[in-house]
């Protein structure tokens, strides 16, 4: 198991556990009574984090483990997602911390699905950001991919985005990309700019990317003409779902998205306890 993972699962249960025990479960359960668990989800959605919900399984000694669905499938509500079989007891020690992964990966899957239904006729491209859960950058930017979106840079040593704040404390947009690409020339460089006047200034030095702040799609339709592709194009910032197409049809390479991590909402996954082996 990763160590991050690891670290993750063993925090979720230090919480759960703060007190010691279960109380509520180790009162009414037989220390030897056996269930089966079904997950199952009650709204349509894309699914991430199985195999996140079958190593929760697995921490608390649970092996019986049948998974259903494949990651990023997109399923109906109802659907019987993951089956697990074993100690009641320590199902139930399971079903949050298990749950809380698979509602939020699953959410964030299934956000990132509809951003990319709604670009589809198009050559853009949906992309995550760095507005990530601490902790959980690499679960979220795969449920990401499971929902058919792409990453961004997974740290600030991946690649370079020269962003307003450098390039105020450089004095120039132009500026601060060549100090970047003088410091490290062989890093993908992005750079940030707030109009087309900083778009044709660092347009000279060819970055890999130029990131287009807070522009209309017109706006964006017009980089794209001066940029006559030149370098790759991506958008950022007063885009939402309704309006998502008319920037792709902009004709720029990506739209970078915030909100698929930041704020998407869980998808509501239960855990159906039944009786026996």
């Amino acid at each position: 198991m990763a160590d991050f993972l690891q670290a993750l699962i063993e925090l979720a249960f230090a919480e759960d556990l703060a007190g010691g025990q279960d109380i509520t479960s180790n009162a009414t359960i037989p220390e030897s009574q056996n269930s089966v668990a079904e997950f199952v989800n009650r709204a349509p959605g894309v699914i991430a984090g199985l195999d996140v919900a079958v190593r929760v399984l697995e921490y608390v000694g649970i092996n019986d483990i049948s998974v259903l669905v494949a990651e990023g499938q997109e399923v109906p509500a109802g659907t019987v997602l993951l089956v697990a079989r074993g100690n009641t007891r320590k199902l139930l020690l399971a079903e949050r911390t298990a749950l809380n992964f698979l509602t939020h990966l699953s959410g964030i899957a299934t956000l990132t699905s509809h951003w990319v239904a709604a670009v589809a006729h198009t050559k853009c491209q949906i992309r995550d950001t760095r507005k990530t859960t601490p902790g959980w950058r690499l679960l979220e930017k795969a449920a990401v991919r499971a929902g058919g979106g792409t990453n961004h840079r997974l740290s600030l040593s991946d690649a370079a985005l020269v962003k307003d704040n450098h390039i105020v404390a450089t004095g120039g947009v132009l500026q601060a990309f060549e100090k970047v690409r003088a410091a490290q020339p062989g890093v993908s460089v992005e750079v940030e700019v707030d109009n087309l006047d900083q778009l044709r200034e660092v347009l000279v030095g060819k970055p890999d990317l130029i990131l287009l702040d807070n522009m209309s799609p017109e706006m964006c339709a017009e980089a794209v003409a001066i940029v006559g592709g030149q370098v790759k194009l991506e958008a950022s910032g007063g885009i939402i779902l309704t309006n998502a197409a008319a920037y792709a049809q902009s004709g720029v390479d990506y739209l970078a998205i915030g909100a698929l991590t930041h704020s998407a909402k869980a998808l509501d996954i239960g855990l159906d306890l039944k009786m026996g082996s």
